[in-house]
């Protein structure tokens, strides 16, 4: 097939894909990224044209949306919004975590659950791509708001769940505290202990050790496979990480762990910097325990700096750039910023974290790149794992777990660079990341038929 006849249809999809979602831009998004790296295999593959796989692909199996009324410490009666997104199953039941957070609508959770189609192909796993959440959001809520917030939650979202259908997990305001609450009441609900049905639990009912810490661990594996391209290490590099919850605190750690410094992380109120490095036992106190915010960092280092624009995070000088917050956080302005100032490499910890215009000054200017999909993988990987260590009534140790995770972070990092050097892409890690995971998927769909 011509060049020509394969962008056409691309286009002409994306067209519908606008025309069929209005007014959402993060999963427009999401598709743009997406199909802007795919025309090669269309090239090389005209079945997948015939099969209508791009058009099968960006319309869910599902949209759930429903109601959450709970009731306040006041007695009151408050209302949120719920969503379950079941985007494609072809490898594995649906997969993907939980957000709870007020910008939380249709297009943040169709956003997610595409690119969780592509992220758990890339794993190896049998998984397919879910997402879901709601627009509660658990700050400032006592813990028993969030319980019953979580009860009304998991009362709907259990009728479309199973460990064979849809396993969903945590993702941003959804931890170890709200992950217990959901499975306490789908527990009561069925009157069973299908422990697989959630992942993230605590080990102590079913959850697998090395899953609090696997997404950031992943995503510094990721950022040390590419490193070792080039010759280098993490030994000494100053990094500078978005976020200050589960994914960053982890990735901290575990550059800590390679040799690296932290100079900078963020929360939503602002970020904290100091040149000679942060001390993660202070900031997982502060977050982990106390759930305050990072500027109480400076009671104990006053000689720290403390900034209230979390974003500005992104004019530090630094090595290595690890945006773990939310989606759109790194700009082009951003990115330029972080080039100007000799940034070696940068991978997204978090969910899109970085815009279109953003990852192309990074490819302009030949910075390491290592995409969502790719480098975050880490945390669904070793929920794959929890899953088949529920299937068998098995925990295994934290040591099995995380070298499995270093074996799926170097085997997803082999498959990017694979496919970006198959179409003609070599070293672009977004092409590689976008067209593996399409062509595990899309092969599955064309083996197992249209209905």
């Amino acid at each position: 097939m011509s060049s020509e006849l394969a962008s056409d249809h691309i286009k002409k999809v994306y067209q519908s894909v606008k025309k069929r979602n209005p007014n959402e831009d993060e999963f427009h998004q999401a598709v743009e990224e997406f199909f802007n790296s795919i025309e090669p295999v269309f090239e090389q593959n005209p079945s997948y044209i015939e099969q209508g796989i791009l058009e099968r692909l960006v319309e869910p199996d599902r949209l759930i949306t429903f109601s959450v009324p709970w009731v306040d410490d006041n007695g009151k009666v408050q209302v949120n919004r719920g969503f379950r997104v079941q985007f494609n199953s072809t490898i594995g039941p649906y997969k993907g975590g939980l957000r709870f957070h007020p910008s939380v609508n249709s297009s943040i959770i169709k956003f997610l659950g595409f690119e969780q189609i592509f992220k758990n192909a890339l794993t190896g796993q049998p998984i397919g791509g879910g997402k879901g959440g709601s627009d509660f959001d658990p700050k400032g809520k006592s813990d028993l708001e969030i319980m019953r917030f979580c009860q009304s939650f998991m009362s709907e979202l259990s009728k479309y769940i199973g460990p064979d259908i849809d396993v969903p997990a945590g993702d941003i305001g959804v931890g170890a505290r709200e992950i217990g609450y959901l499975f306490g009441q789908y527990r009561k609900m069925r009157g069973s202990f299908h422990a697989g049905v959630l992942t993230g639990k605590s080990p102590d009912f079913g959850g697998s050790l090395a899953r609090k810490e696997a997404t950031g661990y992943g995503t510094v594996y990721f950022v040390n496979e590419m490193l070792k391209d080039r010759n280098l290490d993490l030994t000494g590099k100053k990094v500078i990480v978005s976020g200050s919850g589960n994914v960053s605190i982890y990735a901290m750690e575990k550059a800590i762990e390679y040799g690296a410094i932290i100079i900078a992380c963020s929360d939503s109120s602002g970020y904290i910097y100091d040149p000679n490095g942060l001390d993660l036992n202070t900031i997982k106190e502060i977050k982990e325990v106390k759930r305050g915010r990072i500027h109480a960092y400076l009671e104990k280092y006053p000689n720290a700096k403390f900034e209230a624009e979390s974003t500005a995070i992104w004019s530090l000088s630094c090595d290595i750039a690890l945006p773990c917050a939310t989606q759109n956080e790194l700009d082009e302005s951003a990115a330029k910023q972080l080039v100007k100032n000799g940034v070696v490499a940068i991978a997204e910890g978090a969910n899109m974290p970085s815009t279109l215009d953003a990852i192309k000054v990074f490819h302009d200017n030949n910075v390491l790149f290592g995409p969502a999909k790719a480098a975050n993988a880490g945390g669904v990987a070793v929920s794959a794992l929890e899953m088949a260590q529920n299937s068998s009534r098995l925990s295994w140790s934290f040591e099995e777990v995380d070298q499995k995770l270093q074996d799926i972070m170097a085997d997803i990092y082999n498959r990017c660079i694979e496919a970006a050097e198959q179409y003609n892409s070599p070293g672009n890690l977004v092409v590689g990341a976008n067209i593996a995971g399409l062509l595990r998927v899309a092969e599955g769909m064309i083996t197992q038929g249209v209905i």
